[in-house]
């Protein structure tokens, strides 16, 4: 879990006469649920994340989508060569894997554009229950699909799944000790190095697409026992860990009748308000958009086209492992949170926009010697892309006061879909561009 965790702290003594009157639990006890908050986050932002990175990994099959003899639908695991543009040195398909992305990505975009005005304030379990339903809901209708169209509607439930998550479970940390955010945001990168290994193992090891989904099924149903069966009910709002409550209910969320009222039971801020607190991200928001936008018009944009024939790796395969290298730099960089912090985040946009220009020059090109070397530059943008996440909600969170932190976090989050949606727009024409050309 990367030492997403910090030590549970005691105390305060200035918490109030109720806390005094009440008895106070052993130190285990508050040790008991100071860990399983932590797993419990880290496992949330697994589950969350698992369906949005698994269709990225599928994209180039969903894409290829074919139809058996026996009218059974299935993604062919390796399209051969005749379903695409064979007169094209980048063995495209007719449709760029970016058309995935933006099936993925918009629901999500519109969620969270939605969130700043109240959707933040709305029940939470009935948000996760939702949540797990679409994700559960997006396996099966890709694994049954007999289109490309059914298909992309599977994404689309993938991406109300993920989005909805995020926007909750993000607001959902301003009422837990700080150190959640890391666990948080080291789950989700764990969830892109599993979700991405798992596709690429399952379907390396002979496993049909199909079956590689439903197999998947349990991913839904752990979000649900994390957030039901295994968080404890937030106690008095203390981001910063200063004075863990040792009060704070120690049963499970699903037991508790707290876990409703308490985190949505502050007043809503003003539009004055809500404004101010958006200008004053805005030094956060800008750099992570950036960043967002530059790895996925890699991803999504330039994987497909960045294709070295004289491998031993088909294309299809060579697709799959640019995924899961880059999710593994995402995971570990996600996860170092304690470790590195970085306050000036604009760097990590900076340093991202120059891998974008350099892929970008040789897929035009062709002048990079090896697959090894696109290797190395794909980790090194995970690298970049994770530190960016983890460190600018860690900033916002030490920046922003108690009664802004939900809607501030709720709010930030916008800016990853906002630039992955953006350069899912562009990669598209630019995947027809280049494709008509060469």
């Amino acid at each position: 879990m990367g030492g997403c965790a910090g030590s549970p702290r005691r105390l305060s003594d200035s918490e109030g006469e109720e806390t005094d009157l009440a008895p106070r639990p052993p130190l285990q006890d508050s040790q008991g649920a100071h860990w399983k908050n932590a797993v419990g986050f880290w496992l949330l932002g697994l589950c969350n994340n698992f369906s949005y990175v698994v269709m990225l990994s599928a994209a180039h099959d969903i894409l290829s989508h074919q139809r058996t003899p026996g009218n059974q639908s299935h993604v062919d695991p390796d399209p051969t060569p005749t379903s695409h543009n064979n007169s094209s040195r980048f063995d495209c398909n007719p449709v760029s894997t970016a058309a995935v992305l933006l099936a993925d990505i918009l629901p999500t975009l519109v969620i969270k554009l939605l969130a700043p005005f109240g959707l933040h304030l709305l029940p939470y379990s009935p948000r996760v229950l939702t949540s797990g339903i679409c994700a559960a809901g997006s396996f099966l209708l890709i694994a049954f699909s007999h289109s490309v169209t059914i298909s992309l509607c599977g994404v689309v439930l993938a991406s109300i799944s993920s989005g909805l998550g995020e926007v909750t479970f993000l607001s959902l940390t301003a009422f837990y000790p700080r150190a959640v955010i890391s666990c948080w945001s080291s789950g989700t990168g764990g969830a892109g190095l599993l979700g991405a290994l798992s596709y690429l193992g399952l379907t390396q090891a002979g496993l049909s697409p199909q079956h590689t989904l439903l197999s998947m099924l349990g991913i839904p149903a752990l979000l649900l026992a994390s957030y039901f069966l295994l968080l404890t009910s937030p106690g008095p709002q203390d981001p910063g860990g200063e004075a863990d409550s040792d009060t704070s209910a120690r049963q499970p969320l699903i037991n508790s009748e707290a876990s409703e009222s308490k985190p949505g039971s502050s007043s809503p801020l003003s539009l004055q308000e809500r404004w101010t607190v958006f200008k004053g991200l805005l030094h956060y928001i800008i750099p992570l958009v950036l960043v967002y936008f530059a790895e996925y018009f890699i991803n999504q944009g330039l994987f497909e086209l960045l294709f070295f024939r004289n491998t031993f790796l088909t294309h299809a395969e060579q697709y799959r492992w640019y995924q899961m290298l880059y999710q593994a730099g995402v995971f570990a960089s996600r996860s170092s949170l304690r470790c590195c912090r970085i306050r000036h985040t604009w760097v990590l946009a900076l340093l991202q926009c120059l891998n974008l220009a350099f892929l970008l020059v040789d897929v035009w090109l062709s002048y990079v010697p090896s697959i090894y070397l696109v290797f190395l530059i794909i980790m090194f943008e995970g690298l970049l892309g994770g530190a960016a996440y983890v460190n600018t909600f860690h900033n916002i969170a030490l920046e922003t006061s108690d009664e802004h932190r939900e809607f501030a976090m709720a709010t930030a989050c916008i800016s990853d879909t906002l630039g992955i949606s953006l350069s899912g727009l562009l990669a598209l024409p630019l995947h027809d561009f280049l494709c008509q050309l060469s």
